[in-house]
């Protein structure tokens, strides 16, 4: 079945969204704030402040609030066995040495951000910039030429790595050729080749003159970028719901891609762009810790620091034949519904994916055929293993930016994030013990307990003879008043 996708770019005055939507299906959400830009992509001139030798990284000042890391594999080497790249051979990439050889504290140093700050660590860095433009990327310390593994064809590969040798000439430069140049002519790549040699000459001049901490290069706008990222044959239509942001998308495009003008389109309604789509409400389902499957089954999706673990259920599905077969059936559901979750749920890093038990060989097989089949469309790097020996899908996706989750919410105030509070009967036996210790610890002949009133009733309801018990042991009155401001696990103990 043919895929029919529109690319839908929401814009308000200080928010621009920009949603891939496949046979009526969201799939993928982008979100960019004006006062939170992503930095990914940006080169910038910074100093060094620290080089850690035990981590083999260095902790670089870019101007943003914390400091950004640089591993030693991330920086280029002078030495000219550094790279090498022969005809039919993968990159041969020598031993990284120390990072106290390659830097020291105080140098300033040219980097590119590869991850935008996420959680509590800062942005990691590299020293081997890359410029990408519509069909190629720019590698202007590394001499190689490469093809983009997703272009699958040998002998297209040969024509698009020919076309580029042929126009970069003797250039010191390296080039990649992107998923995008699939199909494209010689005059398309020239172009793209013409524009990106231009930029490098307007970059190389403003390192020689930036001052440290400051932006270098910044990448193209979220609407710019999904035009020039995510536009390819199976799109049929870009709406836009902003005429300013229109303009600049259809100057962009008859730029660099003019055969795709035509695809283009201005929303001028007065319902939301999104609301018609009903984007909104997925997004708000992508929020949610569970996702239910048509077969009646379910998956379960918690986001940790260090992974991403999702638990596959067969809920009320209760299949056709047995229970081998209704497990089978569920898990190929489930495949394609945790590569969708995935993608738009932005979840990177390590993924461990608990897959209903199966007996049969052939059928883990399809399974993971499944789900390598629907990761395909994703244009994020995902690597998935075969099952563990205890039937775990272990499984990586590389991240650049924060997930959907974590630029849209943020921690409970009241749990911190745990997702669970405290009981009332635990915070009731800790007053209890909070009033022992302020007796000892301080004089005073009566106490005053605040706290929510959902304590204050259990306390004066259930535990009203261990409050009696309590005074006569310490020979204190003890007075407990409700407070509707005070949150389940918040209370004071105040001395009179």
């Amino acid at each position: 079945m043919p895929v029919s996708e529109e690319i839908l770019i929401n814009v308000t005055p200080r928010e621009t969204r920009v949603a891939v939507v496949e046979n009526g299906m969201l799939q993928e959400v982008q979100i960019e704030r004006t006062a939170r830009r992503g930095y990914v992509g940006n080169i910038y001139k910074g100093r060094v402040q620290r080089v850690m030798p035990g981590m083999q990284a260095a902790f670089v000042d870019i101007g943003l609030s914390r400091s950004a890391f640089l591993h030693a594999s991330d920086i280029t080497r002078s030495m000219p066995e550094a790279v090498t790249l022969n005809a039919d051979e993968a990159m041969v990439v020598p031993p990284t040495p120390s990072i106290s050889e390659l830097l020291h504290e105080g140098q300033a140093v040219v980097v590119q951000v590869l991850k935008d700050p996420i959680g509590s660590k800062g942005a990691r860095l590299t020293t081997q910039l890359s410029i990408p433009s519509r069909c190629l990327v720019l590698l202007p310390y590394t001499h190689v030429l490469g093809v983009s593994a997703r272009i699958e064809d040998e002998l297209e590969r040969d024509r698009l790595k020919a076309l580029v040798a042929a126009h970069a000439g003797d250039s010191p430069m390296g080039y990649i050729v992107r998923t995008n140049a699939d199909g494209q002519g010689e005059d398309v790549l020239a172009q793209d080749l013409a524009y990106l040699e231009r930029l490098w000459q307007q970059i190389r001049g403003a390192i020689s003159t930036a001052d440290v901490g400051q932006c270098i290069y910044e990448d193209l706008s979220l609407p710019l970028r999904a035009v020039r990222d995510l536009m390819r044959l199976g799109v049929d239509k870009v709406r836009v719901d902003s005429r300013e942001t229109f303009d600049k998308v259809l100057a962009f495009t008859r730029q660099f891609m003019p055969d795709w003008v035509d695809r283009l389109e201005h929303y001028p309604g007065e319902r939301p762009i999104f609301d018609l789509y009903g984007i909104d409400d997925e997004i708000e389902r992508a929020l949610k810790r569970e996702v239910p499957l048509k077969s009646g089954g379910s998956l379960v999706l918690d986001q940790t620091e260090a992974m991403t673990t999702v638990d596959v259920n067969t809920g009320s599905f209760l299949g056709q034949r047995n229970l081998e077969e209704t497990v089978y059936r569920t898990n190929l559901e489930a495949a394609q519904a945790v590569a969708r979750q995935l993608r738009l749920r932005n979840l990177g890093g390590i993924i461990i994916i608990d897959f209903i038990d199966m007996m049969d060989v052939e059928h883990r097989r399809q399974v993971l055929r499944t789900l390598e089949k629907s990761l395909l469309r994703d244009h994020a790097k995902t690597t998935v293993y075969d099952f563990s020996v205890l039937g775990l899908v272990e499984m990586t996706r590389k991240r650049t930016t924060e997930s959907l989750e974590r630029q849209l919410c943020e921690p409970c105030p009241t749990c911190s994030g745990r997702g669970k509070v405290r009981s009332v009967d635990t915070i009731t036996y800790e007053i209890f013990r909070e009033i022992t210790r302020a007796v000892r610890q301080f004089d005073a002949s009566r106490l005053l307990v605040m706290a929510a009133p959902v304590v204050v009733n259990k306390i004066l309801d259930e535990e009203s003879a261990a409050v009696a018990e309590l005074e006569e042991f310490l020979g204190k009155s003890i007075r407990f008043q409700a407070d509707e401001q005070y949150l389940q696990e918040q209370y004071d103990v105040v001395l009179l």
